[in-house]
């Protein structure tokens, strides 16, 4: 993550700015990234104009009673999935009435925990905007090679770089 002389994230300065020109606010439903989405976020000196709140949640549980992530999803599908990812971003969004944009992440950091099917470093992206009388939802999914920490850290860059690229779609 680039970051500028004063410790901000490059990425989130600019999503925040963007943010501003359309008055909008952003939430986080995280759980591989434990948080550091928001703390990038919140690393912008006048955050407060644009973030509102995030949400780490590691646990399925945590998941379907804070973001209304569906038990029977979270059974047929794993926590780290596209509906479980679309769900949380939803999720975010209808728990936070001011935010206009919401971005979750569900993913697998590593070192262990992988399969065939889903090998570490796979995560899952939901985002969700307000447009209009209509909540718009997309997904996206990445697999970083690295650690731990490089897996985290790439994802929330891409985080961050996609939510800018998405909400812009419209200027």
């Amino acid at each position: 993550m680039q970051v500028n002389d004063v410790g901000e994230s490059l990425d989130a300065k600019a999503l925040g700015d963007c943010l501003v020109r359309h008055n909008g606010f952003v939430v986080t439903a995280e759980s591989c990234t434990g948080g550091l989405i928001g703390g990038a976020l919140t690393s912008v000196a006048g955050s407060s104009k644009w973030f509102d709140r995030g949400w780490i949640t590691y646990t399925n549980k945590a998941k379907h009673e804070q973001l209304g992530v569906s038990e029977e999803t979270l059974k047929d599908f794993g926590a780290v999935s596209e509906p479980v990812a679309r769900q949380m971003a939803a999720g975010a969004l209808a728990m936070a009435p001011q935010a206009t944009l919401a971005l979750a992440v569900t993913g697998i950091a590593g070192p262990g925990g992988g399969s065939p099917d889903k090998p570490v470093g796979l995560v899952w992206f939901g985002f969700a905007r307000r447009a209009e009388d209509d909540v718009i939802v997309s997904s996206i999914h990445r697999v970083f090679v690295g650690n731990r920490q490089a897996v985290r850290e790439a994802t929330v860059t891409f985080a961050l770089q996609h939510a800018l690229k998405w909400i812009n779609q419209d200027d």
